[in-house]
């Protein structure tokens, strides 16, 4: 029998529920298939309910893990294999090489002699790295990740010549390790839906027809436009703005559920652009305008803004003109017309998926539309967005639940 817990993804939810275990005294273990912990809160500019940064919530629990032995991490990880029962789990873990180890100082050198690059799923796909690189400016690991897909190998090896502290081994292999755990926490998050089957909204293929996410990564200060939101395809600073609501969500061909998150993320994008750029226009197109809980004020305080129009309304369609600027077909039911208008960057708030939506559990547990609705009875507990579309505080609330959840199985047996 174990005293252990075993916490799937190192996320918001997934720090929140392996730090209140730990410090109440139990062996927590948190495995992450990023190279990174902080999840997708590290991608934010800003983050509900005080439009905070990421380095605002994030640095205090890398801290308190730093300081409590009770918790152990593993990146680059997935569980393969689960095998027992409550008390007495045996979990399978297979971590994947990062071929950067312990002595990496993140000091740059490597990145300025790799001569290769990728595209960054960091920044969804607006900015470059090298082969190696460091996920994000405040990663936990501090430590550099060598991309296995684009690396040219000991063929190339000048990373590894420009290393001074021996920190890279590019003959790293791929390992497993067997945890031995009582409960289980799946803190696996989310992810954005695909734009490209948003074929109506232009697939991913209008370059100025941007996600939520991506609109994330160009007003944060380590974007790849150092925090400016400028135009994809030509760099130009955007002056009239629109907001494309429910894409992909509550859309019977593709998420059939409100993404919850969604509103309350392309009102607080409305206060990013407003403050780089006070003249411009925007206009959000929406079914329905949802503010829960105490966001109803910021809901108001959008909604008073001269410089942001609201139209009750789904959209048809996105064109693209000769200009890389983006046509929007759209009805407007409170004037009962069906109306095209022209600007110069679209955001569309895509949904919120589960993480887990459309992959093979290891675990024997109840899903619906890819969120665990199952598993309490068996000591797995759901947190997070891996339970249901939820903000990043609502997220901590049932990480802390599981926690609890998860220590009772340990205790009851």
């Amino acid at each position: 029998m174990s005293n252990s817990i075993l916490v799937v993804g190192g996320g918001f939810s997934g720090l929140t529920a392996a730090l209140e275990a730990a410090e109440v005294g139990y062996e927590v273990f948190i495995v992450e298939k990023e190279p990174y912990l902080g999840g997708r809160v590290t991608q934010l500019n800003k983050y509900f309910p005080k439009l905070c940064p990421p380095t605002c919530g994030l640095e205090i629990n890398f801290q308190r893990i730093k300081k409590n032995p009770k918790v152990k991490f593993f990146t680059l990880a997935e569980v393969t294999k689960v095998s027992g029962g409550p008390g007495n789990y045996e979990v399978t873990v297979k971590i994947k090489p990062r071929f950067v180890n312990n002595n990496c100082t993140a000091c740059g050198k490597c990145v300025e002699a790799c001569p290769v690059e990728r595209e960054g799923e960091f920044d969804f796909g607006l900015g470059k790295t090298k082969a190696i690189y460091l996920p994000h400016p405040m990663a936990m690991p501090q430590r550099y990740v060598i991309d296995a897909n684009v690396c040219s190998g000991t063929s190339c090896a000048k990373c590894v010549s420009a290393c001074e502290y021996q920190a890279i081994n590019l003959d790293e292999q791929e390992k497993e390790i067997v945890l031995n755990v009582g409960s289980i926490v799946i803190a696996t998050g989310w992810k954005p839906y695909d734009v490209k089957k948003l074929t109506n909204l232009g697939g991913g293929e209008i370059k100025n027809a941007i996600t939520n996410m991506q609109m994330e990564r160009l007003a944060s200060a380590n974007g790849p436009t150092g925090g400016k939101i400028l135009r994809p395809s030509d760099n130009k600073e955007p002056k009239k703005i629109a907001f494309v609501q429910c894409a992909g969500s509550r859309d019977q061909n593709h998420l059939n559920y409100c993404s919850y998150i969604c509103c309350m993320a392309s009102l607080k994008q409305c206060t990013y652009i407003r403050e780089q750029y006070p003249d411009a226009e925007v206009v959000i197109y929406y079914i329905d305008l949802r503010a829960p809980g105490r966001y109803e004020k910021f809901l108001k305080r959008i909604q008073e803004d001269e410089k942001i129009k609201m139209v009750k309304g789904k959209v048809a369609k996105l064109e693209e003109d000769g200009e890389g600027n983006v046509i929007v077909t759209a009805e407007d039911i409170i004037d009962g017309v069906k109306k095209e208008e022209t600007y110069d960057l679209v955001v569309l708030a895509t949904g919120m998926q589960p993480s887990l939506d459309g992959v093979e559990l290891p675990f024997n547990v109840e899903t619906k539309e890819g969120f665990i609705v199952g598993g309490e009875e068996q000591g797995i507990f759901a947190a997070g967005c891996a339970k249901m579309p939820l903000d990043v505080m609502t997220s901590a609330e049932t990480a802390t639940g599981a926690a609890l959840k998860a220590i009772q199985t340990l205790v009851r047996r």
